[in-house]
């Protein structure tokens, strides 16, 4: 745990400036998602000590606003936690891939005296997202936590003020467990909340957790722990109550069947009694046929390594690595990216 606090420290600070470019170094922007932003700030650091000539500039402004730029080509790659759907994908200018860079849990976290140790069936969660169930003491949440201290005070619900894939796993798992909240809300990156307060990114949510009593909301991991909060195990679809974890992430990619060739899936809701039941890939979006031979490398130079040597980097801060079957297809849809349609990558 020391060593995962250290990270999330060096997470804290890193990109915190502008991005320094000395002459003759290739500057790659990118923007998304804020999932998996200790991950990627790690990384880029890390690939920096490797290729000295390439620096990133990722600015965790949420899914919605990486899907928007990545569209609008002003920035070099975008980062979702909930795959384009097939009208964004019609409105980009050329053929854009998602490539899946590692797996994560989104947890229910909570602001409560004692921080107790909470337990959540998927229809409870749901109906306090809808405005149903307005106190913490509710029978129905004591039912399932009989140990815990629950004070009669409101719940307050804290989701996400921005477009963000972490909103479209939490949305996607309740609507599959909730008819009601998928024939009300449905899923999206942004959806119209019933109940709640909004924060702006993962940092705003974990941040209005910490310092409103009372509170409920839904993070990425690291988020919660960084700051310390609870977080929640929650009955998955085989019944058990499973806490998150890397082990329970990667449970739920254990069921996955087949990945489509487009890699655009969910994995909310998965069989199997050690499935953590709010878990997903995370993906870049990068354009087919790059429009910079220079930047093309660099970017197919860093997916490969991310997608090998940057997997050890993951344990650290929480996320699952990706699944061996799904780095071969990776490999084989990295060869696919363009200049002018000759491939970038060097033959490996």
């Amino acid at each position: 745990m020391r060593k995962t606090m250290a990270t999330l420290a060096f997470v804290a600070l890193a990109l915190a400036g502008t991005v320094g470019v000395a002459p003759g170094q290739t500057l790659i922007n990118g923007a998304g998602a804020t999932f998996p932003y200790p991950i990627y700030s790690k990384w880029f650091d890390e690939y920096a000590r490797i290729d000295g000539n390439v620096r990133f500039n990722y600015q965790s402004i949420g899914s919605g606003g990486g899907i928007r730029q990545v569209i609008e080509r002003t920035v070099d790659f975008g980062a979702t936690d909930g795959p384009m759907t097939d009208d964004q994908l019609r409105k980009a200018p050329a053929e854009l891939l998602h490539i899946p860079t590692v797996m994560g849990a989104v947890v229910a976290t909570y602001n409560l005296p004692g921080s107790p140790k909470l337990r959540f069936a998927p229809d409870v969660l749901a109906d306090v997202f809808l405005g149903k169930i307005t106190k913490w003491n509710d029978e129905r949440i004591a039912t399932l936590n009989p140990g815990a201290s629950l004070p009669a005070q409101p719940i307050v619900v804290v989701h996400r003020s921005d477009g963000s894939g972490t909103t479209f796993i939490w949305a996607d798992y309740l609507s599959k467990v909730s008819p009601e909240w998928e024939q009300k809300v449905g899923r999206g990156t942004s959806v119209k909340w019933p109940v709640g307060l909004g924060g702006k990114g993962n940092e705003g949510v974990s941040g209005q957790v910490k310092s409103t009593p009372g509170a409920l909301g839904y993070v990425e991991i690291a988020y919660a722990i960084g700051n310390k909060l609870p977080v929640a195990a929650i009955r998955n679809a085989a019944g058990k109550f499973v806490a998150p974890s890397i082990e329970s992430t990667t449970a739920a990619a254990a069921g996955l069947k087949t990945m489509p060739a487009d890699f655009r899936v969910s994995l909310t809701n998965a069989p199997g009694d050690a499935a953590y039941p709010v878990a997903s890939f995370t993906w870049l979006l990068v354009y087919k046929d790059q429009p910079d031979a220079v930047k093309g490398k660099a970017i197919v130079s860093f997916l490969w390594w991310a997608s090998h040597e940057g997997q050890k980097y993951t344990s650290d801060l929480l996320y699952a690595p990706l699944p061996g079957p799904v780095v071969k297809q990776i490999e084989a849809r990295i060869r696919e990216i363009s200049y002018q349609g000759k491939p970038l990558l060097a033959a490996r």
